[in-house]
């Protein structure tokens, strides 16, 4: 028989044990149960507590970074409901690089000096020198007969559709001595929104703007235009409706002009995709007026139909793409690709009224223009000779919308010919 201290001992031992084992059965369990780091919680925010350009408050959409660092996505977009809803900047979070500008342009506040009105802003032209303009009631050049307005000293570029005519104020021309003028992507540059509205929900924002936008003699009707510019993790869609207001039927295009910045800094690094099969000649890259001819790019430098794109030409690039190809779901679609960045944009233009796509890029320069508009240059000229130049005509009350929805991708691991996301406006 035990005595009674042997039993104690072994009394002590045994919950000595017990405890251990509880204790390192808890530490176990601890270890399992530990809940795995978890990324931010999504919010999306629209702030128009940023200085004025053109007379109203720039707005700024914003979402925290949502995923762990493995893919792209949209952080914010910039708006200026002063100067036509142009889509100022767009940033993305990019793999290894942070927080990233997408587009070529200046500080708000820089744009708020240099969007002045004064002569180098003549009807909005700065407007177009950065950022995204939205181009209404025509995109690209309207050229014609060029008078002066003795009232004014403007010069007048007669527009003529149906039998109608009507005098446009030209706001631009070429460098070279004694370049013709022209009438420049329309009315919208500088003008001002009658209504601003801001939302935002658990990972999305959107700002909408409403612009009236008479004819003052300068058109062939009036019109009211709802601008919409939605953000989410994975798209940037910008929408714009055209209503005319006006008691006769009008031609109008609508466009857009994003100069999409390359984030390697080298243009030799750019890819090009756009699904044509043929571009506009011009007579040259100073004046840029089409001649009325179209040009096969089967074969040339000018053919970026591969589904990995094509590098740009070793000069200028200033040119007009038309008979496009849609996809299955009849979007048309087109890509720029960074090959230095490992960085993809894929525009997907998703109006069908959308015919022309333009492509600028200057040599010393790392941004690509990739321009989806309704319209051809030029799309009054006599030198198309009949042709559809892609102009939508409206009867009083009728509306007509563009559409078009960007995408990132990483061209390393790409999904060629991805659908668009569904979670858009």
């Amino acid at each position: 028989m035990l005595s009674i201290d042997v039993r104690k001992t072994r009394l002590k031992q045994a919950v000595s044990a017990g405890l251990l084992l509880l204790a390192i059965a808890g530490w176990s369990f601890g270890c399992k149960s530990r809940p795995a780091p978890r990324p931010p919680t999504p919010t999306a925010t629209a702030s128009a507590n940023l200085p004025d350009v053109g007379g109203e408050k720039a707005i700024e959409l914003r979402r925290l970074q949502s995923g762990v660092g493995a893919k792209p996505e949209f952080l914010s977009v910039t708006v200026l409901p002063g100067r036509g809803m142009n889509v100022f900047q767009i940033t993305a979070y990019l793999p290894g690089r942070g927080e990233v500008p997408l587009l070529a342009s200046q500080s708000v506040a820089a744009a708020a000096k240099i969007m002045n009105g004064g002569s180098d802003d003549f009807e909005g032209n700065q407007s177009f020198s950065m950022g995204g303009a939205l181009l209404f009631p025509f995109a690209n050049r309207l050229v014609g007969p060029v008078t002066v307005d003795k009232n004014t000293g403007d010069h007048i570029v007669t527009a003529t559709r149906h039998g109608r005519s009507v005098p446009v104020i030209a706001n631009w021309h070429g460098k070279q001595p004694g370049a013709p003028w022209c009438a420049m992507h329309g009315q919208m540059l500088a003008a001002k929104a009658d209504n601003v509205s801001i939302k935002a929900g658990s990972d999305s924002a959107a700002a909408i703007a409403d612009y009236r936008l008479p004819a003052n003699g300068h058109w062939f009707s009036d019109n009211d235009v709802k601008v919409t510019v939605a953000l989410d993790r994975d798209t940037v869609t910008a929408i714009v409706t055209a209503t005319n207001r006006g008691d006769k039927s009008e031609p109008v295009g609508i466009g857009w002009h994003p100069y999409f910045q390359l984030p390697s800094g080298s243009r030799a690094n750019a890819r090009v995709r756009i699904p044509s099969s043929t571009r506009v000649e011009v007579n040259n890259y100073d004046d840029v007026f089409p001649t009325g001819k179209l040009l096969p790019v089967a074969g040339t430098q000018y053919d970026f139909n591969a589904m990995e794109g094509g590098p740009l030409p070793d000069t200028l690039v200033d040119d007009t793409f038309v008979d496009l190809t849609p996809d299955a779901q009849g979007n048309v679609v087109s890509e720029i690709r960074d090959l230095g960045a490992n960085y993809g944009m894929r525009v997907t233009a998703m109006s069908p009224h959308i015919r022309a796509i333009q492509l600028y890029s200057p040599l010393n320069k790392s941004f690509v223009a990739l321009e989806p508009q309704f319209n051809y240059g030029d799309p009054f000229g006599k030198e198309w000779n009949g042709t559809n130049t892609g102009m939508v005509t409206l009867a009083p009350g009728e509306s007509v919308t563009w559409k078009v929805q960007l995408q990132l991708f990483q061209p390393a691991n790409d999904m060629v010919g991805q659908a668009p996301h569904p979670n858009v406006p």
